[in-house]
């Protein structure tokens, strides 16, 4: 059963706290004794959320405030049993760092058709930049969090 996750991205200020908040939120509501994390490819340790992801997720009632950038290191990867990243060129950190068959790029998990399957970065975007990327992140933490309710029901180690 999965009981780690950990979404990467690049700077650890968007994208990937985003997804964390909401699967966060996600595994609570069902129960699920899942934790969740994140951290980035490039993060420079210790940066707040960028105030775009920050203000979008207050409109979504989740705080972001308490979020503090994370470098991808080698012990994150390996303590995590499922890393999801937001591209594939995060995907290949992953590997890098030891990832093997535990991370996938966040909508090929989700059941996205591998074409539609990264979230741009909306790092530098207007807020609307960052609303459209929270709606598209929500509709994949959505169908990560029902793949989780039934690999947990299901007994499915994975």
């Amino acid at each position: 059963m999965i009981r780690q996750v950990l979404f990467v991205c690049t700077g650890n200020i968007c994208r990937s706290p985003l997804a964390e908040a909401l699967l966060r939120r996600a595994v609570a509501e069902r129960g699920l004794p899942v934790t969740v994390g994140s951290a980035g490819t490039g993060a420079w340790e210790g940066a707040p959320a960028s105030e775009g992801a920050y203000l979008v997720a207050l409109e979504h009632g989740l705080d972001l405030s308490a979020h503090r950038a994370r470098l991808l290191s080698r012990d994150l990867v390996e303590t995590s049993d499922l890393l999801l990243t937001m591209a594939r060129h995060h995907r290949a950190r992953v590997d890098e760092l030891g990832g093997g068959g535990r991370v996938q790029v966040l909508g090929e998990y989700a059941g996205v058709p591998p074409a539609d399957a990264e979230v741009g970065d909306p790092f530098g975007g207007d807020l609307e930049i960052y609303r459209e990327t929270f709606r598209q992140l929500a509709q994949l933490i959505e169908a990560v969090a029902e793949r989780l309710a039934a690999e947990a029901g299901s007994g499915d180690p994975r």
